[in-house]
């Protein structure tokens, strides 16, 4: 029944956004004004959250690789929609650096991103909420904590030495269930697939980094189940770096040899759970403010063409990002 489900959700999410495509797109550059001001009525967080994903503070010039809003690269199509989603509002002959996909380094130039480091100055990626349908996929948990199994579960891809590490590390604990559905894996790694329904069963899921951000991380901090991870190293439109340890998550140490401490701490002590898990889910309903999302889209945007020296500001607006 979940998988119909997400398979219609996928279905409707592309439906609407060809219908967008094919709608008069000037209709939505005359809206831009509007929305604009609006956004600019918002609260602090929303101010505190677009210079949060567009950290960039001085004038820059595109690169010549930039491509214009009316000719953004289809190839990945969850990225391009969700990018067009709001670059439809701005004059399709603005100019872009992007990078699609997983970016492991900080780009050379300001650009578009789903993700960057956390490390250093990472202000040339300018977070963007790409791959929302994947990413952002947080369905609603009617299991409390107490009423789950007294299980730590992961299950994923071994793209990473770190997931190796665990399985390694949590071979011959009794209340691990830990491994890979994939059938390329050597033998005493793999694990049946499990759902995001079934993991969540589970009191502990463990979240893991892959090619970059752990894709479980978000479903993981809205449902009743406790997070347990070593600290992020990347950040996305989540902003991972603003997650608190001991707060919002149970922080492992990278080797886990403090896993099995940290879960039987956390079985005597139900209520130091129970805290850390209504962190973690107010953590998450900020994400589910529709008009504060796309407030903060349109801003992030915005910035980006005022200091590209692409657009002239409105002085109330850039007041309002400016703070």
């Amino acid at each position: 029944m979940a998988t119909l489900q997400r398979n219609a959700q996928k279905l409707f999410y592309y439906a609407r956004n060809a219908v967008r495509d094919i709608a008069p797109q000037a209709l939505f550059r005359r809206r831009l004004a509007g929305l604009l001001n609006q956004a600019r009525l918002s609260d602090g967080s929303v101010r505190a959250r677009l210079n949060y994903y567009n950290r960039l503070q001085d004038a820059f010039a595109p690169s010549a690789g930039a491509v214009p809003l009316s000719r953004l690269p289809r190839g990945r199509s969850m990225y391009y929609y969700d990018l067009k989603e709001f670059t439809r509002y701005f004059d399709p002959d603005l100019r872009i650096d992007l990078e699609f996909g997983d970016v492991v380094e900080v780009p050379a130039m300001p650009s578009i991103v789903k993700d960057r480091p956390i490390a250093g100055d990472n202000r040339n990626g300018v977070l963007f909420k790409l791959n929302k349908f994947r990413h952002f996929h947080m369905p609603a948990d009617e299991i409390a904590f107490a009423d789950k199994l007294p299980v730590a579960v992961w299950r994923g891809e071994l793209n990473n030495p770190i997931r190796t590490l665990l399985l390694e590390a949590a071979r011959d604990l009794p209340f691990c269930d830990v491994g890979t559905p994939k059938p390329t894996a050597a033998p005493e790694y793999r694990k049946p697939y499990l759902s995001i329904d079934q993991q969540r069963r589970c009191r502990y899921i463990i979240s893991l980094e892959g090619n970059d951000v752990a894709t479980n991380l978000k479903w993981i901090m809205s449902s009743n189940s406790l997070c347990l991870m070593p600290p992020p190293t990347y950040e996305t439109w989540f902003a991972e770096s603003e997650l608190v340890a001991d707060v919002h998550y149970v922080p492992l140490e990278p080797d886990f040899t403090d896993l099995a401490e940290r879960v039987q701490y956390l079985e005597r002590h139900p209520t130091e759970a129970d805290r850390i898990v209504a962190a973690a889910n107010a953590y998450c309903r900020k994400f589910a403010d529709e008009r504060a999302e796309q407030a903060i889209c349109l801003l992030v945007l915005y910035k980006y063409f005022v200091l590209s020296g692409q657009i002239e500001p409105d002085p109330e607006v850039w007041r309002f990002i400016s703070g």
